[in-house]
């Protein structure tokens, strides 16, 4: 059928319409499309970690050790009640940290985690009481701060009472007056295998008077193959829907999360991600710094920080900071989860014994990162002499009885007492003075001494 003149007027109209972005905050981070962008329209993308602050006030020096390694993006565990509270002038000193370290400030409230099935969790109601009564502090931030309203707010007993809140949540905080970029965990304990999140995600979003809401999934053993996660990355683009993968651990054994899939797909969609966590954690497998010992990563913080697709290959500083752009790492490498993670005191590190490499060889140094009666968690740096090396071996022989029952980014087999480590196909590379480690489990009884290890180069 023919057009008429003002129907094809109204046609080359339409998409003028389609592309009108949303209302936002006069300054401030904000929602622009899929994207979170700055006041002056800079795109940023999260490139991050957590850090239990709640838990670990004291620890004010991992602000500095995050940033050196190269985040522009911190998430903060805060506590309104449940643990002891941070007061208003202690998250006021939390901002003044993240600012100094130019890095983005994501303050969460962890009251919430598992509510319905943990007895002691908080409503979001409760957690957005807490964030009114920190208002003083946060007003004005909003080009460097980020408000996530709850941790994983609902657990898995009834999930679906989960969109209700959220939208009550994110009401009741703009009501309050609150400009600033808002972020929304799932139910489930965060990973949304119910798919609550996923399903009323437009529901949510829409509630937002000021179209300033980003969707966080958190992703653990729940999405241990890359199909589910690229599944459900997908659903979310093709919504155009904003997402952040706000918290998510490592394939430590086959049964957890597909991190490599993870941090790929985040880096091709331009997705922030903010790796779970700095240290802390009561199973210290999921620890990134040992002992908050920014020189000493863990396998997990070498691969999320100096790894292929990680953090200090991707970061960029937001531009209200100078923007500064990544710089490639020369090391590469690679938590079961609890629902929510839980806490305990920072472990000691143990003694280590290394070997000293020849000019075109490696050296190793053992540690054991984690102990427990009957088990522990053992860790070897592997660093390469003044020349390349395109492959290692690693020898040693227990003393006593010690076996290892399951390892991670290297192919560990035993005889005995005797213990063969052979590079992964993906860190056996190492430039001249180049690093890599690589993390194993095992049982001890008695006695849990640590072994000379031999390092050999190919």
């Amino acid at each position: 059928m023919k057009k008429t003149l003002g129907a094809a007027i109204l046609a080359a109209l339409i998409p003028l319409f389609f592309f009108v972005q949303p209302a936002y905050a006069a300054t401030g981070l904000h929602i622009s499309g899929t994207d979170i962008v700055e006041a002056n329209g800079q795109k940023f993308v999260m490139r991050g970690v957590n850090h239990m602050h709640t838990w670990y006030a004291g620890q004010t020096q991992s602000f500095a050790d995050i940033k050196a390694a190269g985040a522009n993006t911190v998430r903060v565990v805060l506590s309104g009640g449940r643990w002891t509270a941070n007061t208003a002038a202690d998250v006021q000193n939390v901002i003044d940290l993240c600012k100094a370290n130019k890095m983005i400030c994501v303050l969460e409230n962890h009251d919430t985690t598992g509510y319905g099935e943990d007895a002691a969790a908080y409503t979001l109601d409760q957690a957005v009481n807490y964030w009114v009564g920190l208002k003083s502090v946060l007003t004005g931030q909003e080009d460097y701060v980020v408000i996530n309203i709850g941790n994983e707010p609902i657990g898995n007993t009834n999930p679906g009472q989960w969109t209700a809140a959220t939208v009550a949540a994110i009401q009741k905080m703009r009501s309050n007056g609150f400009q600033h970029l808002l972020m929304v965990d799932g139910p489930n304990w965060g990973q949304d295998w119910q798919y609550t999140m996923r399903d009323n995600a437009q529901a949510v979003l829409d509630a937002d008077s000021q179209h300033n809401t980003v969707l966080s999934i958190h992703m653990y053993a729940v999405f241990n193959t890359s199909t589910s996660i690229v599944n459900y990355l997908d659903t979310f683009k093709n919504n155009g829907w904003p997402l952040v993968i706000g918290e998510f651990g490592w394939r430590f054994d086959s049964s957890q999360v597909d991190h490599e899939t993870l941090l790929s797909e985040a880096v091709a969609r331009d997705l922030g991600y903010l790796g779970w966590s700095w240290a802390g954690n009561t199973d210290p497998v999921l620890d990134m710094a040992v002992g908050f010992d920014p020189d000493n990563l863990s396998t997990w913080g070498e691969r999320i920080f100096n790894g292929a697709n990680g953090i200090k290959a991707t970061a960029r500083e937001a531009s209200i900071f100078g923007g500064v752009s990544p710089s490639p790492s020369s090391s590469s490498s690679s938590a079961p989860p609890s629902p929510s993670p839980s806490v305990s005191t920072p472990p000691s590190p143990s003694p280590s014994v290394s070997t000293p490499p020849s000019s075109a060889g490696c050296s190793a140094a053992y540690a054991v990162t984690g102990q427990w009666q009957g088990g522990f968690q053992g860790e070897v740096k592997v660093t390469a002499g003044t020349a390349a090396i395109n492959g290692w071996t690693l020898t040693w022989t227990f003393a006593n009885g010690q076996k290892i029952s399951n390892a991670w980014s290297a192919d560990v087999t035993s005889s005995g007492a005797a213990v063969t480590a052979r590079n992964a196909s993906w860190n056996g590379k190492l430039a001249a003075g180049g690093t890599t480690s690589f993390g194993f489990l095992g049982s001890w009884t008695g006695t849990n001494a640590v072994p000379a290890v031999t390092c050999t180069a190919s």
